[in-house]
């Protein structure tokens, strides 16, 4: 069964450029796990600092797996570091 992991980001309109960049190289390396589906970025309305990052696995494993991939894990700290806080995440099925 597929999984959406909701990936919420506080992001300082200071940040936006820089982080801008660190999502598509984050993109690049997703595009090439085994199990990924879709992703889709949105920017909260009311809120203009909060983004929500949704994305679809095939499954939770494929999940787990990209969570523990080396790449990703440098380039989240990146991102993290630049925002100054913790990427949340949210899964469901």
């Amino acid at each position: 069964m597929s999984v959406k992991i909701f990936i919420k980001r506080n992001v300082p309109e200071s940040s936006i450029a820089e982080l801008t960049v660190l999502l598509k190289r984050l993109r690049g390396v997703t595009l090439m796990q085994p199990g990924y589906i879709s992703g889709q970025t949105l920017k909260r309305v009311d809120r203009t600092d909060e983004c929500m990052v949704i994305s679809t696995w095939r499954s939770l494993e494929d999940w787990n797996n990209w969570l523990e991939n080396p790449k990703r894990i440098a380039i989240q700290n990146e991102i993290d570091d630049l925002l100054g806080q913790e990427t949340t995440y949210a899964v469901y099925e």
